[in-house]
């Protein structure tokens, strides 16, 4: 069995060596990483959901290079590299059956369990011994308390103490229990409730001639159980106690079936003097989904036994709006209704009910008082009578009590009984944090596939097909899908695709997602209407955002940004933003980030519309652009070394920026508060680390912002000229492009000809990294012609310096020297060191077509002045400049030295066009060394990193790579496939030798070298 085990969680994340032996992994992160995808085995593993599990959702601004370093360590580990490969949107692990320790175990403890229902001792004593023997310590363990805490540890410990139970119990049966006074004894003290190993531990203190022993057992455990908990032992321990006082001692035992259900107490006298209260309203029909919150939801009720203290199990079940709240509350609690013979009690509390007011927790306590026979007379006044009046009554009893829709935690308080065998669901917006000791199921719209079944359950259209864009209109929200289903009912002409129509008209969603009493728009309001009317400076806070926030509409949302929009500081914001989770009109995604739901979204919309915000939308998208750029700056100012490279990317930016900033402000009343918490303060200088995180966070927004409001903006050159660095050393490519060209028409329409000029020298530098430098060339003579006319020297040294890069590449050699000379002659001039080495470092890439000699001593001469200027960019790209000069001399041994080297320094100075041109070198060297398993890996990895930042030339290269390598191992037709694919993405770029030899390979006129 252990010798087709592969991964391990029944102990420290480990995986299982050719002898079947788990050999645990060293590092933390490595541990993390195989643990999550060892809990979605099989399956795709978002990048986002690794990082949390990597850094518990704080992942630092390196934390995707790092990811794919943790992922490449990870591969060495397997039997298979391939087990683990990328996927979009992440990493998917192979994990065959029988594999994984923890399928393993639960199989067994199944089979078990079988055969202990069939009375089959043998084979229920093997399977439970075999599962155990897996067991390797407490499930992921090793790991930060949040994976550890993940809800399969304590399922595992379940199963294994029901395996314990189970191989016990076979033991006992087969005669073999002389061992077992010991364990048993010890489990028992470690689970003083637990009624099975009590039952065991009597029947084989019996069997050993110690009746008093096992009498003794049964005395402490029914004192336990009654004083604690008011039950009396279960039906299998009185079967036991019975064995003990009449059988023989000494006797043989036979082994006993499993316990059955405690047998409850008769009511209290005042329960039963009025009828049992079944208050429930129906079930809901067409009840849909929810499975996993069901379970969770009915297990923490139905436990009915508290505590350490006592007191019944409450769950909060929490969400926005027509999440289906009251839905999953009835359905579980007519479930749960035998097990609560003594009544259910039900209460709408109207928190957020359209047009009523909440009900007050006495109007709440008199109800349930009079409902539990409580004649009104004799109801106290004082409401902390009647709260432990209220307690009294059900303290004797099994009761469940439903709490809808509940406004905060302190109308709930008071109705909470104390009674360990009552139970209490509470419905709510809001999660009621202050309510301690509850248990809480936030609520998530629908899956699509539970959407679908819903919508054609209730509309009786069975011709709805799944994934029908009436799910996603409606939100997946089961209120919405409800009201369109009954829009369908109700007009039987009315077609699917005909409401889709009209629910995809922006303006026009929630207009339609109203029937009879249904109302999204009005469930929505509620909430807006209690923060407007409410005189905390939070709520009223909070209603601005969401105005600001339906104005704007970006993806998500972040503290800095709405403490710009609404002119407040950033403690008022987030306190703005909590209240509107609070409400749940906006979700928290992560810590510190706040989107809407969709139909939120519209809400927003209209309230902005029709309420205003006072600003126009025009100046909440003035005021977001001089935020985004003012942030991009300073991310500009940690990410880009102090030289004249940066002294040139941020001319005239502070003044741009100046320039508008008192406009941007002027839209609202607030922005001028200096009282205490409202000032609103300039954007903070950054670390290298936060400036990274910054991109990553706002990346999404940028583009929003810049692609809706920014064409005609003046800041939109501004923007983007300070985060291209960003994007630059992230390899965000297509991202990056797209703002340059929207730079260029914003700078053209404002007449800004140096913000022009720049978007036009970084357009030419992503044209020339994704292998298009005909076009690129085009871009920097445009760029060069406005360098003159503003007669920025240094900007017009650098276009001439790409220039000449970019005749190298499309093999003008003697023009592009011309041009590198030219540049150099400029740099001295400019008394610029790395301008000069940036010259040399060009000029060694013409002369490797050539003299690789010659390129080499220009590369060292870069290389000195990257030195002694400490500037790792410059070192980075000549030691690779160097590795690929002794690739070309067919010295593979002396090139992967120097690629190990500047990768080493990538590092620290992250660039993913330079990182990427040294992994190919990598991956080069190594074939060229007939290092193959090596290349292999180091192929698959760079594949990876260059899919993830849809860098299609880097990943065309890597796959001519990939295909020689499996070539030379013999998967033809796998080379074959990988070929077709890079001749795909490379085919019209500027790889032309790499074009020719692809071509050449598949027509099969080109030895595969290896």
């Amino acid at each position: 069995m252990r010798s087709e085990l592969r991964f391990g969680l029944l102990g420290a994340p480990a995986v299982y060596d050719a002898d079947g032996e788990p050999q645990p992994v060293q590092s933390a992160k490595g541990r993390a990483l195989l643990a999550a995808l060892l809990l979605e085995p099989g399956r795709v593993v978002s990048v986002d959901a690794l990082k949390d599990a990597l850094w518990g959702g704080h992942p630092p601004a390196s934390a995707h290079a790092s990811l794919q370093n943790h992922v490449t360590r990870l591969r060495r580990l397997l039997d298979a590299p391939d087990r683990l490969r990328a996927v979009p949107p992440g990493y998917r692990l192979r994990v065959a059956d029988g594999e994984l320790d923890v399928r393993v175990f639960e199989q067994l403890v199944s089979r078990a369990r079988s055969a202990h229902a069939e009375r089959d001792w043998d084979a229920c004593a093997e399977a439970a011994s075999d599962a155990l023997a897996l067991w390797r310590g407490t499930p992921l363990d090793g790991l930060p308390p949040d994976a550890a805490g993940h809800a399969l540890v304590p399922r595992l410990e379940e199963a294994r103490l029901l395996a314990l139970e189970l191989r016990y119990d076979a033991e006992i049966a087969l005669g073999s229990s002389g061992g077992l006074v010991p364990k048993l004894a010890e489990l028992v003290a470690e689970y003083p409730l637990r009624e099975a190993f009590h039952r065991q531990l009597m029947l084989v203190l019996h069997r050993a001639g110690r009746q008093a022993e096992a009498l003794a057992v049964h005395r402490e455990l029914r004192r336990r159980l009654v004083e604690e908990l008011g039950v009396e032992p279960g039906a299998a321990v009185r079967e036991a106690h019975r064995v003990v006082l009449q059988e023989p001692v000494g006797s043989t035992v036979p082994g006993d079936a499993e316990p059955e259900p405690a047998v409850t107490e008769a009511p209290s006298a005042a329960a039963a003097a009025a009828p049992a209260p079944a208050q429930l309203p129906p079930s809901p029909p067409h009840f849909t989904g929810r499975t996993d919150v069901t379970y969770a939801l009915s297990r923490l009720l139905a436990g009915g036994d508290g505590d350490e203290e006592g007191t019944p199990p409450v769950a909060v079940v929490s969400g926005m709006a027509g999440v289906g709240k009251s839905a999953l509350a009835l359905h579980v609690a007519h479930g749960l209704r035998e097990r609560f013979p003594d009544g259910q009690l039900y209460v709408n509390l109207h928190g957020a009910t359209p047009g009523m007011t909440p009900l007050t927790p006495d109007q709440a306590l008199a109800a349930l008082l009079r409902d539990l026979g409580v004649e009104p007379q004799r109801s106290p006044q004082h409401p902390d009578a009647a709260s432990a009046l209220l307690r009294s009554l059900l303290a004797p009893t099994r009761t469940l009590m439903v709490l809808d829709d509940a406004a905060t935690a302190a109308q709930v308080r008071p109705l909470l009984p104390a009674g360990s065998g009552c139970a209490v669901i509470v419905t709510s917006r809001s999660p009621l944090a202050a309510l301690d000791g509850a248990g809480r199921f936030p609520l998530e719209p629908l899956s699509g596939r539970d959407s679908d079944a819903l919508l054609r359950a209730v509309s009786g259209r069975a011709g709805l097909e799944a994934g029908h864009p009436l799910v996603e209109l409606a939100g997946r929200l089961p209120l919405a899908l409800r009201i369109v289903a009954a829009r369908l009912a109700a007009r039987r002409a009315l077609t699917p695709d005909a409401l889709a129509e009209l629910l995809a008209a922006s303006d026009g969603r929630l207009h339609h997602l109203e029937h009879d009493d249904l109302s999204v728009r009005r469930s929505l309001a509620v909430a807006l209407d209690a923060l407007c009317g409410s005189e905390r400076e939070a709520d009223q806070d909070a209603a601005a955002a969401l105005a600001r926030i339906g104005a704007l509409d970006l993806p998500t949302y972040g503290v800095p940004l709405l403490a710009r929009l609404l002119g407040v500081a950033e403690r008022r914001a987030e306190a703005a933003l909590d209240r509107l989770v609070d409400v749940a009109l906006l979700d928290e995604t992560a810590y510190g980030r706040y989107a809407p739901h969709d139909l939120v979204r519209d809400f927003a919309r209209e309230a902005a519309r029709q309420n205003g915000c006072g600003m126009t939308g025009a100046e909440v998208a003035d005021a977001a652009l001089h935020w985004y750029a003012e942030s991009a700056l300073q991310s500009l100012l940690a990410i880009m070394p102090e030289g004249l490279d940066r002294d040139d990317r941020m001319r005239g930016v502070a003044d741009r920026l100046s320039a508008g900033r008192a406009d941007s402000r002027s839209g609202d009343s607030r922005s001028g508060d200096s009282s205490e918490g409202g000032a609103v303060g300039a954007v903070p200088a950054m670390s290298t680390d936060q400036a990274f995180a910054w991109g990553d966070t706002e990346l999404a927004n940028v583009i929003a912002v810049a692609d809706r409001y920014g064409r005609s903006s003046a800041l939109l050159p501004v923007l983007v000229r300070c985060i291209f660095s960003y994007l630059k050393r992230r390899g965000r490519l297509a991202e990056a492009d797209l703002l340059t060209r929207l730079a260029i028409t914003a700078a053209r329409r404002s007449g800004d000809r140096e913000g022009e000029a720049q978007a036009l020298t970084d357009l030419a530098g992503l044209n020339y990294v994704s292998g298009h430098s005909g076009a690129a060339l085009e871009r920097i003579d445009e760029a060069l012609v406005l360098w003159r006319e503003l007669d920025h020297v240094s900007c017009v040294h650098r276009g001439v310096i790409n220039r000449g890069l970019l005749l190298e590449a499309l093999g003008r050699y003697e023009e592009a020297a011309d041009a590198l000379r030219q540049s150099m002659e400029l740099a001295k001039s400019l008394d610029d060191p790395l301008s000069e080495a940036f010259a040399l470092s060009n000029l060694g890439n013409i002369y490797e077509h050539t003299d690789a000699r010659a390129a080499i001593d220009c590369h060292q001469r870069s290389l000195e002045i990257g030195e002694a200027q400490g500037h790792d960019g410059v070192r980075q790209e000549a030691h690779c400049d160097i590795g690929y000069s002794y690739l070309a001399l067919g010295e593979p041994a002396l090139a992967l030295s120097h690629f190990e080297e500047s990768l080493r320094i990538h590092d620290e100075a992250e660039d993913w066009h330079n990182e990427s041109r040294v992994r190919l070198g990598t991956v080069r060297a190594l074939r060229e060394l007939s290092r193959t398993c090596d290349a292999a890996r180091e192929c698959e990895d760079l594949l990876d990193r260059a899919e993830a930042r849809a860098d299609e030339h880097r990943a065309g290269l890597a796959r001519h790579q990939r295909g020689l390598l499996l070539y030379a191992d013999g998967h033809v037709e796998e080379a074959y496939a990988e070929w077709e694919a890079a001749l795909a993405a490379l085919d019209g770029t500027d790889s032309s030798e790499v074009v020719s030899e692809l071509k050449g390979l598949l027509a099969g006129t080109v030895p595969q070298q290896v």
